[in-house]
């Protein structure tokens, strides 16, 4: 067993795809065995259960350091992870993972977005070529070849792990049908559309609301978003056969998913994340993806290079970014063809089971400690 001490620049609790998939990642580390202690910038949330929220089965120390900057947190954490004598240091900060490199820990340092600003590179290539027991974790390949090509960052194989997110298939295990799923969450009895996550610019939910305007006997259901852009594209529906849900807590994700008959994944060429300063769209490794997967529905899916590193044709329908007329075709199919949706999804289902959240962590630690 080691003493692994994490670190994360999310805001613990919130609503975030990176705030979740920190949680995930750490808690399949503590499922192994590990004692983790997770360390995030601000201070601790009382109000807010964490395992209905980020869906967790396994508990983890978590504390939150306050600091005068985000900065000061880089090094700081660090220096707490001293102090609890940790055996490794995991990452998602390139600084820390510096520090820790430079304070003779072993460090696994993961990252999900090409860098950005005048010091991201930089921090990242120290990190490269500093010596040191390392390792780096890429949630996809292509995030891998562009640091190479477009950072002339060069890796050797020992030290690059590619591990797409994933997902906890138990919590999928034992889910409804669709009729019944909908009768549980009190939605109304069609064929149903679902997409689940935020609704930030790129994520396509204006093709969404295009394509509850073409099928007005099918039920669209968008379950996340936060208040005020949920109201937005309430306000710029044009069509009564739309549902926004709003944030749903990841314990009930599952349900709801399976409420659908077919799931949507209608990114845009270009995605932007809660920061807004980075497209992900050539590099993404949507956790969506995975949990659409083990729900067993088809997926229709943007047609962007990267998903096929995980879906291929056997396992869903793909269209390309923004074209509506092949995503209406594909959707009317789909509908239209139960025999060909219910495959998909069980094809998707066998796909699924080598992308839990216990195997990524494994894969990750193999052979580095």
């Amino acid at each position: 067993m080691m003493n692994i001490v994490a670190i994360a620049g999310s805001t613990i609790p919130s609503d975030t795809a990176n705030s979740l998939q920190v949680m995930k990642a750490c808690q399949a580390l503590a499922q192994l065995g590990h004692r983790v202690t997770l360390l995030v910038p601000g201070s601790q949330n009382t109000s807010v259960d964490l395992q209905a929220h980020y869906g967790l089965q396994t508990e983890f120390p978590i504390e939150w350091l306050s600091s005068a900057s985000r900065r000061m947190f880089t090094w700081q954490a660090v220096r707490r992870a001293r102090v609890l004598k940790a055996d490794l240091l995991y990452s998602w900060f390139p600084q820390s993972a510096v520090f820790g490199l430079l304070s003779r820990l072993p460090v696994i340092f993961e990252i999900h977005i090409q860098p950005t600003g005048l010091f991201g590179p930089a921090w990242h290539r120290v990190f490269v070529n500093l010596p040191g027991r390392k390792r780096l974790v890429s949630i996809t390949g292509a995030l891998v070849e562009l640091l190479e090509r477009d950072f002339r960052m060069r890796f050797s194989a020992e030290d690059v792990v590619i591990a797409p997110n994933g997902v906890d298939l138990e919590r999928f295990a034992a889910l409804p049908d669709p009729v019944a799923a909908r009768r549980q969450i009190g939605l109304r009895e069609a064929p149903t559309v679902m997409c689940t996550g935020h609704l930030y610019a790129g994520r396509g939910a204006d093709l969404f609301l295009a394509l509850a305007t073409s099928f007005p006997q099918a039920h669209f259901v968008w379950v996340g978003g936060r208040p005020d852009d949920v109201e937005n594209w309430k306000q710029r529906a044009e069509s009564d056969n739309l549902t926004f849900t709003g944030f749903i807590p990841n314990r009930d994700l599952p349900l709801y998913q399976a409420a659908a008959d077919v799931l949507l994944m209608p990114y845009s060429r270009s995605i932007m994340g809660s920061s807004g300063t980075a497209d992900s769209a050539s590099v993404a490794s949507p956790m969506k993806m995975f949990e659409y997967m083990a729900t067993g529905r088809a997926i229709l899916s943007a047609d962007l290079p990267v998903i096929h590193e995980v879906l291929s044709d056997q396992n869903a329908v793909f269209c390309e970014p923004d074209d509506l007329a092949s995503w209406k075709s594909a959707l009317e199919h789909l509908l239209h063809e139960d025999g060909k949706r219910l495959a998909l999804g069980e094809q998707a289902r066998h796909a699924v089971q080598r992308y839990t959240w216990l195997s990524r962590a494994e894969r990750i630690l193999n052979g580095f400690v």
